[in-house]
C-alpha cells in the first residue's frame, strides 16, 4: 500500500517510564510483580537501564530518521510521598527533556503510563474520593517545574485499559474483577483528564494537552442479540465513554490514537473476548493483524473535532519481515486516512524498543530496536528501524 504524507508530520516512537527506565520500587507495578499469585511473569527489574542511558538512546533514534519521541515520567519518583516532592527526581528529568529537546525531536511527555505510586495506590488508587486532586496536584506540579520543555502533553495513557485490565480482568493493579468498580474507575480516569488539563494550563505554559486512547476495532463474534449487546456495552465502555465524553473547555487540544488490533466479543468466553477467527495473522500477543482498523478507528477518532496523533501502534514479533510488513500496511491505513480528510499530524511507533511488556514480560518483542540484556543492555537496531527511517526521512510509501 502506497501513499504520502505532509511536510510538518512528526515521526517517531515511544516508551513509558516503567518499561525502560529499571529500579521503580515504589510503584503499585513493582508491588503487583512480586505478589504472590499475580498475573505479572516476570519483575520489570532493570528495565533496559534507560533511567542512565536516555542521552544514547535518544541520540540513536535521531539518528534513525525520528522527529519526535513519547515517553512518560514516574511519578512514584517525583512524589514519593503524598505532597513531597524530590528535587533530584525532578532535575533528573529535566535532564532527560533538556537531551531530548537538545537532539531536535519533538517531546511527547505522558503524566500517567499505568503506574501508581504505592501511597497513591494504597489509599485506595483511582477509586479513592480524593483521586482527582491528588493527581492534579502532581499535574500541576510537573508542568509548573518542566512545562517548558513539554510541547505536548499525554494526561493518561489508555485509561479504558487501565480501567478494564485492572478494575474488571484482573490483568493489572490492583488485581480485581468487579464490574461495577470497572465503570467507577472508568468515570473517575475521565474525570482526572479533565483536572490534568486543567491542572497544566493552569501552570501557564503553551503545553499542547490531550488524551491517548487505545481504540481497538471491537465487533461481535456472533450475528446474534446476546453477541450484539455486549458488543453495544464494550464499545460504550471502551470506546464511546471516552470519545463522545471529550467534551467543553477542558477536553484538550489533541487526542493521541492507539491501535493494535481487531477484537471480537463473546459472552461465553470468560474474558469476554474470543480468539481471532481462521485466516487472521495474530501476534505474539495473539492479538488479530488488521490493519484497515487503524484507518477506521482514526475516522471515529475525527468525530471529536480534536487533531489527531497516533500515539502507539505495532507489532509483538520475533519475526522482523513481519514487523515491517505490519508497519506498512499500517502507515498506509494512516495515508489513507489522510487523503480521506482526517487531521492526523504524526506517528509514533510502538515501541522504540523491546522492553518490559507489563504482565507479559520481556518476551513480546516490540522495539524497533532490541535489547541484549545479556550483553550490557547493547541496542541492537534491526531492519524495521531502517525501514521506518527512510519513511520518515521521504515522506513517502512504496
Amino acid at each position: 500500500m502506497g501513499g504520502s504524507f505532509p511536510a510538518g508530520f512528526l515521526w517517531g516512537s515511544a516508551t513509558s517510564a516503567h518499561q525502560v527506565e529499571g529500579g521503580n520500587v515504589n510503584n503499585d507495578w513493582w508491588e503487583f510483580e512480586h505478589r504472590p499469585g499475580t498475573a505479572a511473569r516476570w519483575s520489570s527489574g532493570d528495565g533496559i537501564d534507560h533511567y542512565h542511558r536516555y542521552a544514547e538512546d535518544f541520540a540513536l533514534l535521531r539518528s534513525l530518521g525520528h522527529t519526535a519521541h513519547r515517553l512518560s515520567l514516574e511519578w512514584s519518583r517525583i512524589e514519593p510521598a503524598p505532597g513531597e516532592f524530590s528535587r533530584a527526581a525532578t532535575a533528573h528529568y529535566r535532564r532527560v527533556l533538556t537531551a531530548l529537546t537538545d537532539t531536535g525531536m519533538t517531546a511527547f511527555v505522558t503524566l500517567h503510563h499505568f503506574t501508581l505510586p504505592r501511597w497513591f495506590a494504597d489509599a485506595g488508587g483511582w477509586l479513592a474520593p480524593n483521586a482527582v486532586d491528588v493527581f492534579a496536584r502532581y499535574c500541576r506540579y510537573v508542568a509548573t517545574e518542566l512545562g517548558e520543555l513539554m510541547p505536548f502533553v499525554c494526561t493518561i495513557n489508555e485509561p479504558q485499559m487501565v480501567a478494564l485490565h485492572g478494575y474488571l480482568e484482573g490483568y493489572h493493579p490492583p488485581g480485581l474483577a468487579d464490574d461495577g468498580l470497572w465503570r467507577q474507575a472508568g468515570g473517575q480516569l475521565l474525570s482526572a483528564h479533565f483536572a490534568a488539563v486543567r491542572a497544566v494550563r493552569t501552570a501557564g505554559e503553551r503545553s499542547q494537552v490531550g488524551l491517548a486512547v487505545q481504540l481497538p476495532l471491537l465487533a461481535p463474534a456472533r450475528d446474534d442479540e446476546e453477541c450484539r449487546a455486549l458488543h453495544r456495552l464494550l464499545r460504550g465502555e471502551i470506546v464511546d465513554r471516552y470519545l463522545d465524553g471529550l467534551t467543553g473547555p477542558d477536553r484538550g487540544d489533541f487526542l493521541g490514537v492507539q491501535y493494535y488490533r481487531k477484537q471480537w466479543v463473546d459472552p461465553r468466553s470468560p474474558t469476554l473476548f474470543a480468539d481471532p477467527p481462521p485466516g487472521f495473522r495474530r501476534t505474539q500477543m495473539g492479538w488479530a493483524v488488521h490493519p484497515d482498523g487503524l484507518r477506521q478507528v482514526l475516522h471515529r477518532a475525527a468525530g471529536t473535532g480534536l487533531p489527531l496523533y497516533v500515539t502507539e501502534n505495532g507489532i509483538a514479533t520475533e519475526d522482523d519481515t513481519e514487523r515491517i510488513d505490519y508497519l506498512h500496511a499500517h502507515l498506509g491505513a494512516v495515508a489513507a486516512a489522510l487523503t480521506e480528510g482526517v487531521d492526523v499530524r504524526g506517528y509514533l511507533h510502538w515501541s522504540a524498543f523491546d522492553n518490559f511488556e507489563w504482565s507479559e514480560g520481556y518476551r513480546p518483542k516490540f522495539g524497533l530496536i532490541a535489547v541484549d540484556h545479556r550483553d550490557d543492555f547493547a541496542r541492537i537496531p534491526r531492519p524495521s528501524a531502517y525501514a521506518f527511517a527512510k519513511v520518515a526521512e521521504t515522506g513517502r510509501l512504496g
